[in-house]
């Protein structure tokens, strides 16, 4: 499986695409939106990601007991409205943010919450869109996303297994099969003992998709495992500089968090490399280490080589072990001092 978000190919033997979730992390300050884009870049992202949505768009103004945040999260005490009130992007700053990421030679796309924002971030002529964990069970929504005929990346972490499938058929419905399914914990921050990375090959295998990883653990780990396992997207909140506070501040990772994160998933894919049994260069000169047949006790012509006399020790400049049962009993050809690789020309013939 694979496809293009821009120009960067996404699937099979590529590199993991590294998205920076910037969400709130701006604090309202366009020029705190515009130094972040950078900042990834910098940090080593491949993608700077926007959500589209405004407090009226994806909820609204109630204070009654169902717009209450009481789950025991980061935001309790909150109505939903204001919640997101302070956690949009001014989609007036959209155009301007994807300019500089362009600039800064990232891909840009967004999250939209309603149909409005699927029209307007499709006037923008965004490589891709990102449907958002909690909301995947809006069907229409994932419908229209997917009639856009851009890929489509899915979180996972509220949905049950029948509501996966639902989401997908939906976007092959639509025509639409450049699916990519995000392993993630809704929870914030998500501890690692939860973040289950062996569903990341069941989803890739058990749907036919791209999958990956949306974290929303602490540090590098979960990215860094999750590629070993085929991760071919790692999406990470991403914040300039802790100090701007916000919403999603917990579970966000300021530029050198970021960086070492990167770092970790490179190398990680470094060291998985290919299936090889070849020995480099460096291997094979080290090979002299190995074990071998030394006399370990000096001998006497004519006198036989027994297990005190001969064994295999290192390095490996003897006799290969394996003959071992082959020259116990016979008689040494000449007197030979200890530490003395064991040779045939050593051990008397007939």
């Amino acid at each position: 499986m694979r496809f293009a978000i821009g120009t960067h190919s996404i699937g099979d033997d590529s590199p993991a695409f590294i998205i920076a979730e910037l969400s709130c992390n701006h604090g309202q300050d366009k020029q705190i939106a515009i130094d972040t884009v950078y900042a990834a870049k910098a940090a080593g992202a491949d993608a700077i990601k926007l959500q589209t949505f405004t407090p009226d768009t994806i909820t609204i103004d109630c204070s009654n007991k169902y717009f209450q945040i009481t789950q025991g999260t980061l935001w309790d005490g909150q109505t939903l409205h204001s919640l997101y009130k302070t956690a949009y992007t001014p989609w007036e700053w959209h155009a301007e943010l994807f300019e500089h990421a362009k600039k800064a030679g990232l891909i840009s796309f967004s999250s939209p919450f309603d149909p409005t924002a699927v029209k307007f971030l499709a006037e923008l002529n965004v490589p891709a869109y990102k449907i958002a964990s909690f909301e995947i069970n809006d069907i229409p929504l994932i419908r229209l996303v997917a009639q856009q005929g851009k890929p489509v990346i899915i979180s996972t972490g509220i949905a049950t297994l029948e509501e996966i499938e639902e989401a997908v058929k939906t976007c092959r419905e639509a025509g639409n099969n450049q699916i990519a399914l995000l392993k993630c914990t809704s929870s914030y921050p998500a501890k690692l003992a939860e973040a289950n990375l062996q569903t990341i090959p069941d989803l890739a295998s058990r749907f036919g998709v791209i999958a990956g990883l949306s974290d929303h653990t602490l540090g590098a780990t979960a990215p860094a495992v999750a590629v070993t396992l085929g991760a071919k997207i790692i999406e990470k909140h991403f914040i300039l500089d802790k100090k701007i506070g916000g919403p999603d501040l917990a579970f966000s990772l300021d530029p050198q968090e970021f960086g070492l994160m990167v770092q970790a998933v490179r190398d990680a894919e470094a060291a998985m490399g290919q299936v090889s049994y070849e020995l480099t260069p460096q291997v094979i000169k080290n090979r002299v280490f190995s074990r071998s047949l030394f006399v370990v006790k000096p001998i006497k012509a004519g006198e036989k080589f027994t297990g005190e006399n001969v064994r295999s020790i290192r390095p490996g400049m003897g006799l290969h072990t394996r003959h071992i049962d082959e020259i116990l009993g016979k008689q040494a050809a000449c007197d030979i001092e200890l530490g003395t690789p064991l040779a045939w020309e050593l051990v008397k013939k007939g």
